[in-house]
């Protein structure tokens, strides 16, 4: 069977997926498109025989579409999600879940009320051979009780367009999932420092910025956020154990020593350093659509904590404060584990 795939939005990240749903991924196919901009969406589907919709309902509604991708704008996501739901259609959304905690609670119960999981949540790191030699280092016990962790995460620059609360939501989202991920703890609460800004931003961007987490177990978290660090795109984390540590390189390529210098080539933005990850997400997404299977990857709650952690982050780069995160009760259909 193929899995035949709507996709939602066709910016960078939209057509993006559907070259990687044409020429990577088995068993799948793109058989409709959207976009606000129809010329974008002609040119990321050209050469590859899906139609041009006019509309997120059109596509999501369409017989020949089993399943949806949506990597659109934010705020959208949460609309198109519902849609997919309603369709009772497998739904693969590229992060945020929604722009506020109210939306994901919206696709929460609309999931419940339909009696099993349609939603995947895009947070890709989980599917990143570096992050999963660390999980399964942490769930072997074997470095005792996590106590800390230390990431970073830098980008070479930034859009005008980009503001200092997409410090959090869009970029440390991602060290937020993958954290809960790792330990298995939700998030308490949140505190965020500003160091000296940096000259080489945008006049009204605060970076770079340190978001501090207390996880409900007591354990600590810092994350660095630089979005502006000039020289490419760097991704670290460290988690430190009673008995041990385990760390991702930041920069995952070999050390090449010639001429007197040793030195690491650094990837330049996320494609580059998360292109297999998004790959095997995919791949996995599709042979669960194929089986009739529930989605493996972060589910809707994933994408409501996360959301939940963001609000507290940004609250608290406006206050100055600890800000405690607001968590609802775990739904049932959202099990006891990350």
């Amino acid at each position: 069977m193929t899995v035949r795939i709507g996709v939602v939005g066709t910016g960078w990240i939209g057509a993006e997926h559907i070259r990687r749903i044409t020429t990577s991924i088995c068993g799948a196919e793109v058989v409709a498109v959207t976009d606000i901009d129809a010329d974008r969406a002609a040119g990321a589907v050209e050469g590859t025989g899906a139609r041009v919709l006019s509309s997120e309902e059109e596509v999501i509604a369409a017989q020949d579409v089993d399943a949806v991708v949506v990597a659109s704008w934010g705020p959208a996501h949460a609309e198109s999600v519902l849609a997919a739901i309603k369709a009772g259609k497998p739904v693969l959304c590229e992060k945020p879940l929604a722009t506020s905690v109210e939306d994901c609670h919206r696709i929460m119960e609309a999931e419940a009320a339909h009696g099993s999981r349609l939603v995947q949540v895009g947070f890709m790191r989980r599917y990143d051979a570096g992050y999963l030699q660390m999980k399964r280092v942490l769930d072997s016990g074997d470095l005792g009780t996590p106590l800390m962790a230390h990431c970073v995460h830098r980008n070479q620059s930034v859009p005008e367009a980009y503001h200092s609360e997409m410090e959090a939501r869009d970029t440390a989202v991602h060290e937020i999932d993958t954290l809960r991920w790792l330990t298995g703890q939700e998030v308490a609460t949140a505190q965020v420092l500003t160091p000296r800004r940096t000259a080489l931003r945008h006049e009204h961007l605060v970076d770079p910025q340190i978001i501090l987490l207390e996880m409900a177990d007591g354990s600590r978290v810092d994350i660095e956020v630089f979005v502006n660090c000039q020289y490419g795109y760097e991704i670290g984390c460290e988690i430190v154990g009673e008995k041990g540590t385990v760390r991702l390189p930041e920069v995952p390529a070999p050390v090449v020593r010639s001429s007197g210098s040793a030195g690491t080539e650094v990837p330049q933005d996320w494609v580059d350093r998360f292109d297999p990850a998004f790959d095997a997400e995919f791949t996995e997404w599709v042979d669960t659509v194929r089986r009739g299977a529930e989605p493996a990857g972060a589910g809707a709650w994933d994408g409501y904590a996360a959301a939940a952690v963001c609000d507290a982050a940004v609250q608290a780069l406006h206050s100055g404060e600890v800000v405690p995160v607001g968590m609802a009760p775990r739904p049932a259909l959202y099990g006891d584990a990350q």
